[in-house]
């Protein structure tokens, strides 16, 4: 899969913004000036598949745990519970493991198989 760095980064971005959603931000807009930021109220959603800061606490919080192999294909696989990453689909490593920590953790709230949070009002 080789796609354009834009139609990478809008990926991204739906992925980040359902997220939210399913973790209860129901308020999203994106803001045209911000290059695809999304923000709640006036609050920045974080970039769970561009930044560490972002998705090490989703990992933790959740126990969600990587493990790396070698598969078809340059780069290997990375398997994030029941998600596997071509590594060579994405940009880097790091980003390919962010990305299917985010796609996990939308399988697993959209299953049922975590509860979804209460956000305080």
């Amino acid at each position: 899969m080789h796609i354009s760095d834009q139609d990478y980064f809008r990926s991204c971005i739906a992925r980040e913004r359902h997220l939210a959603q399913l973790l209860g931000h129901q308020h999203i807009e994106e803001c045209y000036e911000s290059a695809g930021t999304l923000w709640a109220g006036n609050q920045a959603l974080p970039q769970w598949t561009r930044d560490w800061r972002a998705c090490g606490p989703l990992m933790t919080e959740h126990g969600i745990g990587v493990s790396y192999e070698h598969g078809p294909g340059p780069g290997g696989l990375a398997r994030i519970g029941s998600t596997t990453v071509h590594l060579a689909d994405h940009p880097t490593r790091d980003r390919a493991v962010m990305y299917g920590v985010v796609k996990e953790l939308i399988f697993l709230l959209e299953h049922g198989k975590l509860a979804k949070p209460l956000l305080a009002a």
